[in-house]
C-alpha cells in the first residue's frame, strides 16, 4: 500500500535547490578529494557541479525530462568512473549518478515534504532529515570497519590491504586459502572446540541463574531490589580489564585458574547481565493474574512457572541466552587472564595471530564470527517481535 501524501508538493525556487545539492555536492567532493590528496579542492568542485546539475535539471530541461535526465547522469557517472578507475570506479561513479539524479529531483519538486505533516516549520523539517542523516552517518562509521574486514578474508595474497588485483576485481586476486586453513589447521580447529565447549554450558548458567534473579526481582515485596539489581548487572558496567583482573585473584585462591571450570563461570558471570535484562523486559507486560490463579487452581509454584510463566517469558529468556552465548563466545580478555594454553578460545586465538604472526586466517575467522553474530542477533530480533505479540504490545 502506497503512503499517504499529507502535504501538497510544489516546485521549490532554484536558489534553494542549487544551494542544497551544492551542500551535498561539497559534502560527497569531501571524500573524493581527499582520497585524491585535496579535500578542499573536491569540496569546491563538487559543490560547483551539483548546482550546475541541479539548474539545468530544473530550470533548463525541467520536471517532464526527469526520467531521461536520471538515466543519463547515472550513465554519464558510471563511464566517468571507469575511465578514472575501471570497474571500482564504475560501480561508484553509477551509484553516485543514480542518487545524485533521484536527490536533484526530490527537493526541487518539494517531494521531501510530501510525506511530512504540513505545519512542520521549515526549521523542523531541516532537523527531521539531518537527524536521520546523522544517524545513517553513525551506522556507516560503525559497520565500515566490519563491510572491510569481509572482502579482505578473500585476499589470494598474505597482505591486510587490498591488493591491486582485489581492486581491479581480478578473479585471480581472490582465494579461499584463508578459510582453508581456518577449517584444517589444529591450532584454529582447536580454538574453535574450545570456545564450543566453554559457551553451551556458559550460556546454560547464565540463563538458568539469570532467569530465576529476573523473576525474583520482579516480585513487589523484595526488599533493596535496586542494590541488588546493580550488583548484579555490574560485570556489564565496569571495565572488563578490572572484572578480569579481581576474577583472576580470587580464582587463584581457589585453583580455578587455568581450568575448564574457571572459563565457564566467569563467562557464565559476564552473561547473567544481559539475560537479567532481557527478561525483565518481559516480565514487564506478564499479567500476574495468571499466576494467582494458577495457585487458586492447585498448582505449585515449580508447576506455575513451567506450565504459565516460562511459556510467555520464553521468548526474552531465549533472547538473554543468545546475548550470553554471543558474549562468551567473543570474549578475550577474561580468557587471557584466567585461561591456559590447552584452553585457548577462539578470540585467544586471533588475538595471538594478531600479536605474534599476524595471520590473514584471523580475517576469515572474524568474517564467520560476524555471520553468526549476524545470525543470531536476527533470532534475538524475530523473538522479541514474537515477545510482543504473546504480550500483546504489537499487533498480530
Amino acid at each position: 500500500m502506497a503512503e499517504a501524501i499529507l502535504t501538497p508538493i510544489e516546485k521549490k525556487p532554484i536558489g534553494f535547490t542549487a544551494g542544497v545539492l551544492a551542500a551535498a555536492g561539497g559534502f560527497a567532493g569531501l571524500f573524493i578529494g581527499t582520497a585524491q590528496g585535496s579535500g578542499l579542492l573536491g569540496i569546491l568542485v563538487g559543490a560547483a557541479l551539483m548546482a550546475a546539475l541541479a539548474f539545468v535539471a530544473m530550470q533548463v530541461l525541467g520536471e517532464a525530462l526527469e526520467k531521461p535526465v536520471r538515466w543519463g547522469l547515472f550513465a554519464v557517472a558510471a563511464v566517468g568512473g571507469y575511465l578514472f578507475n575501471a570497474i571500482p570506479g564504475l560501480i561508484m561513479g553509477g551509484l553516485f549518478g543514480w542518487f545524485f539524479g533521484w536527490f536533484i529531483y526530490w527537493i526541487g519538486m518539494g517531494r521531501y515534504r510530501a510525506h511530512l505533516v504540513p505545519y512542520l516549520t521549515p526549521g523542523q523539517v531541516l532537523w527531521h532529515y539531518s537527524f536521520r542523516v546523522l544517524c545513517g552517518a553513525i551506522f556507516v562509521f560503525l559497520i565500515t570497519p566490519i563491510i572491510v574486514v569481509m572482502p579482505l578474508s578473500f585476499n589470494a595474497q598474505d597482505f591486510f590491504t587490498f591488493t591491486p588485483e582485489m581492486l581491479a576485481f581480478d578473479p585471480a586476486g581472490y582465494s579461499l586459502k584463508h578459510y582453508r586453513d581456518f577449517l584444517t589447521n589444529p591450532e584454529w580447529t582447536n580454538a574453535v572446540k574450545n570456545s564450543l565447549m566453554v559457551a553451551p554450558v556458559a550460556t546454560l548458567i547464565s540463563v538458568s541463574l539469570g532467569t530465576l534473579a529476573a523473576i525474583g526481582l520482579s516480585q513487589s515485596h523484595v526488599p533493596g531490589k535496586r542494590a541488588i539489581m546493580a550488583i548484579l548487572i555490574s560485570p556489564m558496567i565496569v571495565p572488563l580489564i578490572i572484572s578480569a583482573t579481581g576474577m583472576y585473584f580470587f580464582y587463584s585462591k581457589i585453583g580455578l585458574v587455568g581450568t575448564y571450570w574457571g572459563i565457564v563461570l566467569a563467562h557464565a558471570v559476564l552473561g547473567i547481565p544481559f539475560v537479567i535484562i532481557t527478561v525483565t523486559a518481559t516480565l514487564v507486560g506478564f499479567d500476574r493474574s495468571l499466576t494467582r490463579a494458577a495457585a487458586n487452581m492447585g498448582a505449585n509454584p515449580v508447576t506455575t512457572f513451567f506450565k504459565v510463566q516460562m511459556p510467555l517469558i520464553l521468548p526474552g529468556v531465549i533472547s538473554g541466552g543468545l546475548f550470553a552465548f554471543i558474549t562468551s563466545f567473543d570474549e578475550v580478555v577474561v580468557v587471557l587472564f584466567i585461561g591456559s594454553a590447552e584452553l585457548q578460545t577462539l578470540p585467544w586465538q586471533m588475538f595471538t595471530g594478531l600479536r605474534e604472526q599476524i595471520s590473514p586466517t584471523i580475517l576469515a575467522a572474524a568474517t564467520i564470527l560476524v555471520g553468526i553474530s549476524i545470525c543470531l542477533l536476527t533470532a534475538v530480533e524475530i523473538l522479541r517481535r514474537r515477545s510482543e505479540k504473546l504480550r500483546g504490545m504489537s499487533p498480530g
